[in-house]
């Protein structure tokens, strides 16, 4: 148990644990919250589908199928992007693959789930005669919900921060807590923190604390104030497709900007750029120029007048 703190804020977390064991099994706080994100996430979608005359039970469907492809592609993502902390020379296949598997320490990346959700919703949205772009819609704030709710999975695991700060929300995690990871130059060497992070651990009570930003709460405020943005917006949406566009282009907005402030970001191979931030870029730009081309054909329609 470690403390994690926001001292500009007078505020000290105490003994916040990432876990618990049940007849000598660990279950950690990220798993169950992902879990819940799903849970709520349905809920959202379940009560859209309803104000929309949709049928709930093709989201619970959809839902089912989409939970392990979701998984399996965030973590696929994660470690494609980070092969080299996997794959390592000397260690057997079961040790590899085991590896791999293990995620109750974290290591899903929500682009990769994003991924295999786009293509799973078209496959059952195909199956069942169902159209793409309203499903999309629907799916939208719900998606938010478990994106918000998952960023909370990276508090407790103490990871998803960002660089030095003693900005107004600048939060501190003991120095100890890093142990059983390493030393914090061998984090630095394999890119979870950065130099300028070991100059500036602070003292606190005498005890060693890094001192950074949590981009996870940045990402999980901006991706409250999104949600509230499409839920006032969604009654006046202008064809079917808008809104999942909006969430594309509001999320990848703030996300080009939140994983500049990372240390921890997935690289390009063998390139100097953070991958989230450029898939983050394309998506503020493809999706906003959808938006405005759609919205330009639609007022250059020809009226059809009633008779």
């Amino acid at each position: 148990m470690y403390d994690i703190g926001f001292p500009n804020l007078g505020i000290m977390l105490k003994n916040i644990i990432d876990g618990f064991n049940i007849f000598g099994f660990e279950i950690k706080f990220y798993g169950i919250i992902i879990a819940l994100g799903f849970l709520f996430g349905y809920f959202i979608v379940s009560k859209e589908a309803k104000r929309t005359g949709q049928n709930p039970e093709d989201y619970l469907d959809y839902f089912l199928w989409l939970i392990i492809p979701a998984i399996v592609g965030a973590r696929i993502y994660f470690v494609i992007f980070s092969a080299g902390d996997f794959f390592v020379k000397g260690n057997t296949p079961w040790e590899i693959f085991k590896d791999v598997i293990n995620i109750r320490n974290g290591g899903l990346a929500i682009y990769g789930g994003v991924i295999a959700g786009v293509i799973t919703l078209i496959l059952f949205a195909k199956k069942r005669g169902l159209n793409i772009w309203t499903m999309a819609d629907t799916c939208a704030m719900g998606l938010l919900i478990g994106q918000i709710m998952g960023r909370w999975g990276n508090f407790f695991n103490r990871e998803a921060f960002g660089d030095y700060t003693n900005s107004l929300f600048a939060m501190t995690i003991p120095v100890e807590y890093f142990s059983k990871q390493g030393s914090l130059s061998g984090l630095v060497a394999n890119g979870t923190i950065s130099e300028n992070i070991i100059n500036h651990v602070q003292t606190i009570n005498g005890s060693e604390f890094i001192q950074v930003h949590p981009t996870f709460l940045y990402e999980s405020v901006w991706n409250i104030l999104l949600i509230l943005i499409i839920f006032l917006y969604r009654r006046n949406k202008k064809f079917e497709g808008e809104l999942i566009l909006i969430y594309f282009w509001g999320y990848g907005l703030g996300r080009v900007w939140i994983e500049g402030l990372r240390t921890d970001s997935l690289m390009v191979p063998g390139i100097d750029i953070r991958v989230s931030q450029l898939i983050a870029a394309v998506c503020v730009v493809v999706s906003a120029g959808i938006i405005i081309y759609k919205r330009y054909r639609l007022k250059n329609e020809p009226k059809v007048d009633k008779e």
